[in-house]
């Protein structure tokens, strides 16, 4: 009686198995080769970026700061380019505005210096 009960039950996990593995080789790809390119790709990139992380530990990178700086200050010019162009208010009072900016943060970095002297003469 007992080898009755479980043949439904062997069909049931045979079909899901068959079921399961019948959607995993479909969603493989058809060609070997297909995975080859796929891992020869994955192993290129990695390969490259270990070698590039070497190089900066060693020191041995190409330094790019001076690119970044000039791609910074180009990038800076332009914003301030096209907000001068945009600018709700004339120009004249634009140069104004900036020129007090300027100025009040010009006297904020005296006014901290010369904190620092005080505090470094008093022996704080």
């Amino acid at each position: 009686m007992r080898f009755r009960r479980r043949e439904p039950l062997f069909s049931v996990l045979i079909d899901t198995g068959l079921t399961l593995l019948n959607s995993v080789r479909n969603r493989l790809p058809d060609d070997v080769d297909d995975i080859k390119g796929s891992v020869r790709n994955t192993y290129n990139t990695a390969s490259g970026r270990v070698g590039r992380a070497a190089d900066a530990l060693r020191g041995e990178e190409a330094s790019q700061m001076l690119g970044k700086a000039v791609a910074l200050a180009i990038g800076v010019g332009i914003g301030v380019g096209i907000g001068l162009l945009i600018a709700p208010a004339s120009g004249e009072q634009t140069r104004a505005d900036i020129a007090d900016k300027v100025s009040d943060f010009g006297d904020k970095v005296s006014d901290a210096k010369r904190q620092r002297a005080t505090a470094g003469s008093n022996g704080e």
